[in-house]
């Protein structure tokens, strides 16, 4: 034996004997699949394996109390799936996202890291009669997209979300009093709080958690016990039911059985509906982004309106300027949500009959875009919206100058004589006010009373 082969070991499976690394738990099914798919270096996200893991811990419990399993193999089984889920030995799922588009290859690979435990352990287990026992890739697979999915909703992205909203509101309330130039086309338009203008961002970010919470509860009702087609073969007719409460009871969550698994084995569209809840979200975060670097522009020759926190020097060359990087990380996340929300879609739509075949890519495309949201509500919230200051100062002036505050003499002189007004206050740079004193019959004291600007922020 060649001292290169004293790196490896052999493994067989139904193809044959394949050589595997000495130090691994995983075995030939697994070994194939590293072998095949030298594709982008990245294997499935951690929170997706560790789904598959707890689905076979729940399967092994299931197929004890339906005497499927003897206690011994149980024991051993969810031994095995303690020690992973606890966070030892992840490093043992090397399989590329890009593989079989069942996602067989994941599944093989933790049914066979599963038994190499069980086998350091003293207990003779396999990976497909004992680890599999009433499943297969076909309903394990889209089963772990809902499970990891939820879990990710849940515990992620939701508090994330939440953490932002009430750091916004929080602003908005402290913003009741301040008056600034409202905006339609880019251009000047009437006057509005600033308290109205985050408000607005708050109650977008509500809705969107909202539509995240529905679609993460569509994703409750499981494939699991469909095996290879949805029909349920070689599984007991008891299995469904007993996994999914076993699920329910471990998670806290309200898992149960699909009435008809094909529907979530055949196609993906409770999953495609979570993305397209990710990519709304995505669409809020990126317009409150871009609002945010547009008030914040200058600080001379822009907007001026607010101040972003100083996070890091914005050039290498120009000493002294700071750019708005928190939002553009934001707006960068956003697009690559939108993106992958569009493979998705191309995805969910990808397999005939029985079966879809791009469930690793939707797997690890849910969970990327759920753990970067969640992350860039946070950073935005703590980094950006916090430490925000407004220029009220720049505020007033502006609102001052807006000739667009003739709209509110409408009703009182009409509209031509109102525009002829706005030009000429536009034109001279004179406030309206006096220009509307010269130009019309309206008193002084009448004018400002049809022109404050609080006012006509709530009419």
């Amino acid at each position: 034996m060649s001292g290169h082969d004293t790196d490896t070991r052999i493994e067989t499976d139904s193809l044959g004997q394949v050589q595997v690394p000495k130090a691994a738990r995983w075995g030939a099914q697994t070994q194939r699949a590293v072998d095949n798919f030298p594709i982008s270096g990245r294997p499935l996200p951690e929170r997706f394996i560790l789904a598959v893991v707890r689905i076979k811990r729940c399967s092994a419990e299931a197929n004890l109390k339906l005497e499927q399993l003897p206690a011994d193999k149980q024991a051993a089984i969810v031994g095995a799936c303690n020690d992973l889920l606890d966070g030892h030995h992840l490093d043992q799922f090397p399989v590329d996202i890009f593989q079989t588009g069942s996602g067989t290859s994941t599944n093989m690979n933790v049914n066979e890291v599963i038994a190499h435990l069980c086998a350091d352990a003293g207990a003779e287990i396999h990976p497909n009669d004992d680890v599999n026992l009433g499943q297969s890739s076909n309903d394990t697979v889209p089963t772990a997209i809902h499970v990891s999915s939820v879990l990710a909703v849940t515990e992620q992205l939701l508090p994330g979300l939440e953490h932002l909203i009430a750091t916004l509101g929080l602003r908005a309330r402290e913003g009741r009093e301040l008056v600034k130039t409202g905006r339609t086309h880019l251009m000047d338009a009437m006057p509005v709080t600033v308290e109205q203008e985050l408000q607005t961002w708050v109650l977008q970010l509500q809705d969107a958690s909202s539509r995240l919470a529905r679609a993460r509860d569509e994703l409750l009702a499981i494939p699991q016990g469909g095996t290879a087609v949805g029909s349920g073969i070689n599984a007991h007719p008891d299995f469904a039911t007993t996994f999914a409460e076993q699920l329910a009871d471990e998670t806290g969550l309200g898992f149960k059985p699909l009435p008809h698994p094909f529907v979530a084995q055949s196609a993906l569209d409770a999953p495609l509906n979570l993305s397209a809840a990710l990519r709304g979200l995505a669409v809020v975060m990126m317009k409150i982004s871009n609002d945010l670097r547009w008030m914040n522009s200058g600080p001379i020759h822009g907007l001026g309106e607010l101040q972003l926190p100083a996070t890091q020097p914005g050039s290498s060359i120009m000493p002294g300027k700071v750019n708005p990087v928190i939002c553009e990380s934001v707006t960068m996340v956003a697009a690559q949500v939108m993106g992958l929300d569009q493979a998705n879609a191309v995805a969910a739509q990808s397999g005939n009959f029985q079966l879809n075949v791009m469930l690793p890519l939707v797997a690890s495309n849910l969970l990327d875009m759920t753990a970067w949201l969640a992350n860039s509500c946070r950073n935005l919230a703590d980094r950006a919206i916090t430490g925000m200051t407004f220029n009220e100062d720049r505020l007033a002036e502006g609102v001052g100058k807006n000739p667009i505050l003739v709209t509110a003499l409408n009703p009182v002189i009409g509209y031509e004589k109102a525009a002829k007004i706005a030009k000429e206050a536009f034109a001279s740079g004179r406030p309206v006010i006096d220009v509307a004193e010269e130009q019309s019959d309206l008193s002084r004291q009448e004018l400002e009373k049809l022109l404050d600007p609080k006012r006509l922020t709530r009419p």
